[in-house]
């Protein structure tokens, strides 16, 4: 399968469908606090859809080997990696979670990406793990440019996430995406500089590390099909954007008036 390049119109469709989808967490966002359950957070952000007009990706979603996926976005809380189902037991004082979302236009553009919450005050190693998170997406991000290779991502992330002690997890990656929700190319969070696909404007990916606070060993939870915790059970976190290759940099396609500020080593979102 071959990488789509996108042209000013699937561009601009694609920026719409990323803001769409940053403002969805941008509504949920006052509402995660303890108590509430992952099922409540997964109703508002069907409501804020319905709203806007785009429908989830992830509802009925059903790849090769998969039960459907029967969550609007996906949840997962403290030790879950990735595609934790929303249910009804109460977030408390002290955990994580990760909220992703992806969302369809009424043109059929896909927009994605997910971001971290810390609920009431938690440990020391919660935020650090979760800031450091955010900061290993972002060093990702700042290798995009034409001319650099998927492996200067994966490269930028790993040595970061490693040098604090963190674990990548290898079995999940980033993924090209339009009018499809995975497209080529895989965006692996870990690799060599100078490796893999060379980039050229107009490709859409997102960059979405996964980082564990023990072991990067994972496992499926139960037989849902489709929760992944980490083997330790210790903590995880992610992060996600969805970035455009441009002329002469990059554009984070998933930013809206409600997402967290850049680190301080960031220096434009769009170059």
């Amino acid at each position: 399968m071959s990488i789509t390049i996108k042209d000013a119109a699937g561009i601009a469709g694609m920026r719409e469908a990323c803001r769409l989808a940053s403002e969805v967490l941008d509504y949920i966002t006052p509402h995660i606090r303890p108590g509430i359950t992952t099922a409540e957070i997964d109703r508002l952000g069907a409501e804020c859809m319905a709203q806007q007009g785009t429908v989830s990706a992830t509802i009925g979603y059903q790849p090769p080997g998969y039960p459907p996926y029967p969550g609007h976005l996906c949840t997962s809380v403290n030790h879950v990696v990735c595609h934790g189902i929303p249910n009804d037991k109460p977030l408390k004082k002290g955990d994580i979670v990760n909220v992703d979302v992806t969302v369809i236009t009424k043109d059929g553009w896909y927009g994605d990406n997910s971001r971290m919450f810390l609920i009431g005050d938690c440990s020391i190693a919660a935020k650090r793990l979760c800031a450091l998170t955010f900061e290993a997406m972002w060093l990702g991000i700042q290798q995009v440019k034409p001319g650099a290779r998927l492996g200067d991502v994966g490269h930028a992330i790993q040595k970061f996430a490693e040098g604090h002690g963190l674990s990548v997890v290898r079995e999940f990656c980033g993924h090209g995406i339009g009018q499809k929700f995975h497209e080529e190319p895989q965006v692996l969070h870990y690799g060599r500089p100078g490796t893999l696909e060379e980039l050229v404007p107009g490709m859409i990916f997102t960059i979405e590390p996964m980082l564990n606070l023990g072991r990067r060993e994972i496992k499926e939870l139960g037989n849902d099909g489709w929760t992944i915790i980490t083997k330790d059970r210790s903590l995880s976190a992610q992060w996600e954007h969805t970035v455009l290759v441009t002329d002469t940099g990059y554009e984070v396609m998933t930013l809206s008036a409600g997402s967290p500020p850049l680190p301080s080593f960031v220096t434009a979102t769009a170059t």
